[in-house]
């Protein structure tokens, strides 16, 4: 079996599919922060956690996840947009419908992805498209693709809660590579070990944007000429890092940091908002 890819500080919208011979071919669209855990909820019950909707339909097989949201918030907006393409002004211009007797609601669910995935805000961020059953897997038209610095995946996952670290301090004994002012406590490096950058947010940033744009993509480093992807900086900022095994504490971290109480239903106005793409320490 192959082994899953852990990620540091999770943050994923899933689509499941139901098998229940009764209801089989129903979606259902969720936000978790930990998809091995959530998917067992949704299959014993409302009593251990699991969604209404899901509850006594089962089983159901989580068969893609988008992962690599910036914080619980835009991956609840996301969330709510998939579920309702037609209500955020994002995709109601195109108007999308299942098309009755040629299309699955799978299908429409995997169509209107492939729409969410190349408009604002949702083109601009570091999102992994994770298939989780290969049998389920639907190939995006080639004119719907999405962005190139959008990954594009298969295979399992194991999400890997950050601990609660003390809050970085101003350095004033360190400047700038880019302004040569004090840097702050919210300060980026490069991802190669051997570069010297070490920069304010918004000098790399203004680097990186284009004009008209708000939030970077991905750049060249300043130093090392190395290609960087914002959203690896940003994770590297919070203290993520590349792991190759999941320590047991885990077990002990996932009561605080439960998506359990989270209310999955926003109204308009939530979605539609620009504010959310990063919380406040991250801009």
């Amino acid at each position: 079996m192959t082994e899953p890819e852990i990620v540091e500080d999770f943050f994923g919208v899933y689509l499941f599919y139901c098998i229940n011979p009764k209801y089989k071919g129903r979606t259902y669209i969720g936000y978790t922060r930990d998809p091995n855990r959530r998917i067992k909820q949704h299959n014993r019950g409302t009593w251990a956690g699991g969604a209404y909707r899901t509850s006594n339909k089962g089983p159901w097989k989580m068969v893609m996840i988008v992962h690599g949201f910036p914080n619980n918030i835009s991956a609840l907006r996301f969330e709510w947009a998939w579920q309702n393409p037609n209500k955020t002004t994002r995709l109601q211009y195109l108007n999308l419908r299942k098309i009755p007797r040629k299309e699955s609601e799978y299908k429409f669910k995997i169509r209107v992805l492939s729409e969410m995935l190349r408009v604002g805000p949702w083109h601009r961020l570091p999102l992994v498209v994770r298939w989780l059953e290969q049998d389920y897997y639907e190939e995006f038209p080639t004119d719907k693709k999405p962005p190139s610095h959008m990954i594009l995946t298969n295979g399992p996952v194991r999400a890997k809660l950050l601990k609660k670290s003390v809050e970085n301090v101003a350095t004033p004994n360190i400047k700038c590579s880019l302004c040569s002012l004090n840097l702050n406590s919210n300060q980026l490096t490069c991802l190669n070990t051997n570069c010297e950058l070490v920069t304010h947010i918004t000098c790399l940033a203004d680097i990186f944007l284009s004009p008209g744009e708000f939030i970077p993509i991905e750049g060249d480093c300043p130093f090392c000429g190395i290609k960087l992807k914002w959203g690896d900086l940003i994770r590297k900022l919070k203290g993520c890092s590349h792991c190759t095994d999941l320590p047991d504490a885990m077990d002990d971290e996932r009561e605080e940091n439960s998506d359990d109480d989270v209310i999955c239903t926003q109204d308009r106005e939530f979605v539609n908002t620009e504010s959310w793409l990063f919380d406040d320490e991250d801009l």
